[in-house]
């Protein structure tokens, strides 16, 4: 992996004489104030403006100043027209567009598809001040509002959408953000490196359609390097017959489509040998000077197996150490996508997160909470990035896999802030984390293996044996952080990845016994390893393991601690009997959920491909490789969700009727024994619930449209139930 120039290693911007600003301005009037006649660079988010590093357009823009330049924010402007982009006049370099810390769709809607009412990165939670597909919106209106100037999309919502991608909510595959939003260029990833030195080289007058060698950016291209190998993706992993393929070794060659129909087992044996022979050649190309051609978006849409298909291999070009640039078409149009940035070193995000943020929302919310802020306010980011690879999770996709690490004194150093700067502050830190809590200074133990790897998980199915899980830097952390004059208590809110915890019983020790607040919550996800396996989880025995572990330690503290785990209803690959098999693991065990994740296919995460396509991009994907489970229709899915609150009599009648079509009516009854009582309580049912049970279709347990319960005997119950109606109404 070869090193990356320091972000802080700049020459400033002729504008560093104006100073710091205490908030970056939101008005005209705060440009006066600072005595700006424009700005050079304009944010616009779809959160509202808060000043801390956790708020993303916050990071960037403190990172801009520090860089010498004027940057004004913009927070969920008006976007029915242009007017509220004009607000800030004419930037000199680029407008920066983000939906904020979230996807905005994910934002707004729920697992149903329902609109939320409310918005947790909005001043008073007010619902409704987005729009969907935030980043396409903003910049069309940013275009509008000054046409001549570049706009550059990012954020998790351009990240996660950079390439064609299937968008949950419209049941389609849509094309890449860059596309749509008509933007000039998209960084994807926490994209500090890029954004810097994107807006040094505009500031040095380069065009935006010269920067095409910055790591971690999308364009388009309207030539190709001539000198730079083309791949076919397919031709890496081999995703069954895409068209005509010719044997170039063979003596007699012929296509899929010559070979006479009765010739199958040839064609078998063709398959392979052409493949081996095609990767041996492909290694001797310079990575450096190769691209892979992923499939279009044309045909991404009509195959859903090539769908499946690009998403493996663009997970397999996750690593800045080997990934190689990307390329997809659009009609008559190529999306260039170049490898991944270079992770920021430790000394880089000790004076990222040292820049002068005042951690506070901005003056014009003042009387309204933001309920984001009030939940992190407290709390610190030690470190950035995930090598867990869960299916269903986007971090990794977003953030990358090598964790990226403060120093402890920096850390340190913020806690004292917090404590000596922040109103409110009652000595107690909410969480020291970041995407997990216990990754911190984790690692491969060489970088050499770790720019070679191209694992999509470090710790699934096992622990790699490379990666070192030394825990005693955080264990450091901890009881440094813990004994520091006015801090009463430092909580763990991140997820503990409790498969690395159970490494370390010191931690576990350490974190028991001093850093719980008498609930941890961890996330099994599953018990089932038919789930847990496309969720890329580890086994149910993992989280029995450190559960003796964390008892133990809370016994030897003296103490009462519970742990609250957490559950996934609906993920691609879950049977009716895999919920059925937790929600029953879920009562002996005495747990009662009141809060349950139903599974939101997030755009670009492999779960996402599962469910759109029915196949299982972890492995070769082909038109005959396995098919999945997937829990599309909306009653299977409420179904799932109604398994792990087994224990709430609204679910009742939903969970009788799937026991009873999956000949499991032994779950039902009175006694310890069974899941869910035979009788319903009053006032527990709408009144046509009944009815509606009654009436209900069978549900639907795999993509293909099978049926969980035997139809017959559906139609005869049914029957039964309308002839009763019938008697009951002539009387």
């Amino acid at each position: 992996m070869e090193p990356a120039k320091n972000i802080f290693s700049y020459r400033q911007f002729w504008a560093k004489r104006f100073g710091i600003a205490k908030y970056l301005p939101m008005s005209k009037e705060e440009m006066d104030d600072l005595g700006w006649d424009s700005c050079d660079i304009i944010l616009v988010t779809g959160d509202a403006y808060v000043d801390h590093p956790s708020f993303g357009m916050a990071l960037i823009g403190r990172l801009l100043e520090s860089q010498g330049f004027r940057v004004g924010i913009i927070s969920q402007p008006d976007w029915m027209s242009a007017e509220a982009f004009k607000i800030l006049g004419r930037p000199n370099l680029f407008f920066g567009v983000t939906a904020g810390n979230m996807d905005s769709m994910i934002n707004r809607y729920t697992a149903d598809r329902r609109i939320r009412s409310d918005d947790a990165y909005t001043a008073g939670a007010e619902g409704g001040k987005r729009p969907d597909h935030s980043v396409v919106v903003y910049a069309q209106r940013a275009r509008e509002a000054f046409n001549d100037v570049p706009i550059i999309i990012g954020g998790i919502e351009a990240s996660l959408r950079r390439i064609a991608h299937y968008d949950y909510w419209s049941d389609k595959v849509k094309r890449s953000v860059l596309h749509d939003s008509k933007a000039d260029m998209l960084v994807y990833g926490n994209a500090e490196r890029q954004i810097v030195e994107i807006a040094h080289r505009l500031a040095a007058r380069e065009s935006i359609h010269e920067l095409t060698d910055i790591r971690g950016t999308a364009y388009f291209r309207k030539e190709l390097p001539r000198d730079w190998h083309e791949i076919d993706s397919t031709h890496i992993d081999e995703p069954g017959h895409v068209g005509e393929i010719t044997n170039p070794y063979a003596e007699n060659t012929y296509t899929s489509e010559s070979k006479p129909a009765t010739s199958t087992e040839a064609i078998v044996d063709f398959q392979p040998r052409l493949e081996k022979k095609r990767i041996s050649r492909i290694e001797k190309f310079d990575r450096a000077t190769s691209y892979i051609r992923l499939p279009s978006y044309e045909q991404v849409t009509s195959d859903k197996v090539l769908y499946a298909h690009t998403s493996r291999i663009l997970h397999l070009e996750t690593n800045p150490g080997n990934a190689r640039a990307l390329v997809q078409r659009y009609g008559k149009r190529d999306i260039w996508l170049n490898p991944p940035p270079i992770p920021l070193t430790t000394k880089e995000m000790d004076r990222l997160f040292a820049l002068p943020y005042t951690r506070l929302p901005h003056t014009q919310y003042e009387g309204n909470k933001i309920p984001a802020y009030e939940m992190i306010r407290f709390s610190i980011n030690i470190m950035r990035g995930c090598f867990g690879g869960c299916t269903f999770c986007s971090i990794t996709e977003h953030e990358g896999r090598i964790i990226q690490n403060r120093s402890e004194d920096s850390i340190i150093q913020e806690i004292e802030t917090i404590r000596d700067t922040v109103p409110g502050f009652t000595g107690i830190i909410s969480d020291l984390g970041g995407p997990t809590a216990n990754m911190y200074r984790l690692a491969c133990k060489t970088r050499e293996i770790e720019a070679a790897c191209r694992k999509p998980s470090c710790v699934y199915p096992g622990i790699c044996h490379n990666l070192g899980t030394d825990h005693s830097p955080l264990v450091s952390l901890y009881k440094r952080a813990r004994k520091l004059p006015g801090i009463k208590k430092v909580l763990i809110g991140s997820g503990v990845r409790y498969d690395l915890a159970v490494e370390s019983p010191e931690y576990v020790e350490e974190l028991v016994a001093h850093h719980v607040g008498g609930y941890l919550k961890i996330a099994p996800e599953h018990t089932e390893e038919n789930t847990l396996s496309k969720m890329m989880k580890p086994g149910i025995g993992t989280y029995d393991r450190f559960k003796e572990m964390f008892e133990a330690a809370t016994k030897k503290a003296g103490k009462e601690q519970y742990l609250i785990p957490y559950f996934i209803a609906a993920h691609p690959g879950t049977t009716n009997e895999d919920m059925m098999n937790l929600a029953v693991w879920l009562k002996k065990n005495g747990f009662r959920a009141d809060q349950v994740q139903t599974f939101i296919p997030s755009p670009m995460a492999t779960a996402s491909a599962m469910y759109y396509s029915g196949k299982n991009p972890l492995k070769r994907v082909t038109h005959n490789s396995e098919d999945l489970v997937v829990a599309k229709n909306l009653k299977v899915r409420r179904l799932h969700k109604a398994f792990l609150r087994y224990h709430d009599p609204r679910n009742w009648p939903i969970l009788r009727q799937a026991l009873k079509e999956m000949g499991r009516a032994d779950l039902i009854g009175n006694g310890k024994r069974h899941l869910i009582p035979s009788f319903q309580p009053k006032g527990t049912l709408d009144k046509n619930d009944g009815e509606k049970t009654a009436r209900a279709k069978p549900f639907v347990t795999k993509h293909t449209g099978e049926y969980a319960g035997k139809g017959k005997e559906k139609k005869k119950a049914g029957k039964k139930k309308r002839t009763f109606k019938k008697k009951n109404t002539k009387k």
